[in-house]
């Protein structure tokens, strides 16, 4: 094990901690283990010092937790459409994309996805679904 820059976690340097023999040594390796943690810390980018910017974060974080929901939500309507244009079947392909297109514009209103994304992902849709009642 070399000491450098290049350590990655905390396990690079416990048996530091272990093989210390005197008091300085064991200070010392606190001292390390917890300018790694502050490092780390740092590196992930969440050392926020003052209180508003620690509850931005907690808020961006309760946000992304509710988008990535709603992204899945959405995902699983636009899927159902995809499976139902793939088998052919145009009666459940229309009836998945009349389920699915609100789905999708309350994702582009809450700003999951851009509004014109949506439009645009709901007018392919209904294009595709048009093609199979042509052909």
């Amino acid at each position: 094990m070399q000491l450098g820059v290049d350590a990655r976690s905390w396990s690079d340097y416990k048996p530091l901690q272990a093989k210390a023999t005197s008091l300085v040594a064991t200070y010392f390796c606190a001292l390390l283990l917890q300018a790694i943690a502050q490092f780390t810390e740092i590196k992930r980018g969440i050392m926020a010092n003052k209180v508003s910017a620690k509850k931005a974060t907690r808020k961006i974080a309760a946000r992304t937790e509710v988008n990535k929901s709603r992204r899945s939500r959405v995902r699983s309507f636009l899927r159902k459409v995809e499976e139902a244009i793939a088998a052919g079947d145009q009666q459940a392909a229309s009836a998945a994309l009349q389920a699915a297109q609100p789905e999708l514009m309350r994702a582009a209103n809450k700003r999951v996805f851009h509004q014109k994304t949506a439009s645009r992902k709901v007018s392919r849709l209904a294009n595709r679904v048009n093609a199979i009642a042509a052909a």
